[in-house]
């Protein structure tokens, strides 16, 4: 397995994660620094930020995730170039911003963007289930000069397992306790869990719409990317049927590992459950509530033990939607993973800075309690550097 040394550089603590996630809402880049020789995992975010898509990118890469179709091959090799220069871009912006020479960053670990997830038992045809990121990660190392890895999900699938969620193994090196049952939950465009009892197994899963669905509803009624505060849905009230017929959904019941995505979970999803008569902010009231539901029926199914859930994800800003979440958790403290060294903002780009430190370093990234793999696997195709 190639090192950083390997790859041209000397090997130091300094890694750096890219993510654009489902919601397609922005390049997530953290400069994260680990301490050498510490278990757990103590790491430090230098510095975060999220760069902006161009429009016409971001829309096409939203409509290709929700299912749309491609307009050719050539289409698809374009796009993922230039969603790898985009990722380029924000890497060598966010190095710049912290002044700290590219030399030093032992490598980058770019997720790129999904464009279709067809893990086995995603409710397809499921002989030859596949993940596809695009982002060509031989083209941000030639741009950063800098080695990287990308493809983390692919050798999940190929083991069997559904390449996602790949953050619990993260979580649990930075979050788990001995002393009480947690869980962590990412509140990103899909909700998702890592489950960390004291002891045990950890496991992890998708519950399904977090933000997504909000967010391509205000976009289509109001034009904004997203609900602030839940300010939208703020104004509705919940539409009992409309929240039956959206919980009916089959995939809600199936047990775990489940994964999902905008593909699954998209407006033509929602339009074909509504009536003709609901008010706008009546199907975002009760879009949140679908969130807040499925999410805090998945913890109580799979640990009802958990006295603690540590939030991140753009979620972590929608008051309604944590209200509502304390709601059908009592007893359950919900918190921010700020209060535990952690930007909610930039959880997931840094566990990519950590799995492209795990892969340089031989290290299996997947978990199979997680995602049913086969076994334990080192993640990612390495690129090295210029």
């Amino acid at each position: 397995m190639p090192s950083a040394t390997d790859a041209g550089k000397p090997a130091s603590g300094l890694y750096l994660g890219l993510i654009s996630g489902t919601s397609a809402d922005g390049i997530d880049a953290a400069l994260v620094h680990f301490e050498a020789g510490v278990e757990p995992t103590r790491c430090s975010l230098l510095r975060g930020r999220t760069y902006a898509w161009e429009g016409a990118l971001r829309e096409r890469l939203v409509a290709l995730g929700q299912g749309g179709d491609a307009r050719s091959l050539e289409e698809l090799g374009t796009l993922d170039i230039q969603v790898a220069e985009a990722f380029a871009d924000a890497a060598l912006a966010l190095i710049d911003e912290a002044g700290v020479p590219a030399h030093e960053v032992s490598a980058i670990g770019s997720h790129g963007q999904t464009l279709r997830h067809r893990p086995t038992g995603a409710g397809f045809d499921g002989r030859h289930p596949f993940t596809w990121q695009i982002g060509d990660g031989a083209v941000i190392a030639e741009r950063t000069s800098i080695a990287t890895v990308a493809d983390f999900r692919r050798r999940d699938v190929a083991a069997g397992g559904h390449g996602a969620p790949l953050m619990p193994a993260f979580h649990a090196a930075l979050l788990h306790s001995d002393t009480e049952d947690r869980a962590a939950l990412n509140l990103g465009g899909i909700a998702n869990f890592t489950l960390l009892p004291v002891h045990g197994a950890v496991r992890g899963f998708d519950t399904g719409p977090a933000n997504c669905l909000m967010d391509a509803w205000i976009l289509r009624h109001l034009g904004q990317a997203f609900d602030a505060d839940g300010a939208f849905a703020a104004q509705g009230r919940i539409d009992a049927g409309l929240l039956a017929r959206l919980l009916d959904e089959p995939w809600f019941a199936q047990p775990p590992p489940k994964s999902t995505g905008r593909e699954q979970f998209h407006l033509d999803w929602v339009d074909a459950r509504l009536s003709g008569h609901e008010r706008p902010q009546d199907v975002q009231a009760s879009l949140l509530e679908l969130s807040a539901i499925t999410i805090a029926e998945a913890l109580r199914a799979h640990q009802p033990a958990t006295r603690r859930v540590l939030a991140c994800g753009g979620g972590v800003r929608n008051r309604a939607l944590l209200e509502r979440l304390a709601v059908h958790l009592p007893g359950v403290a919900i918190e921010s993973t700020a209060a535990y060294g952690l930007d909610p903002d930039f959880v997931e780009a840094m566990g990519f800075a950590w799995l492209a430190r795990q892969t340089l370093a031989g290290l299996p990234g997947n978990l199979p309690s997680v995602t049913g793999a086969r076994g334990l696997r080192v993640l990612g195709t390495v690129h090295p550097a210029a």
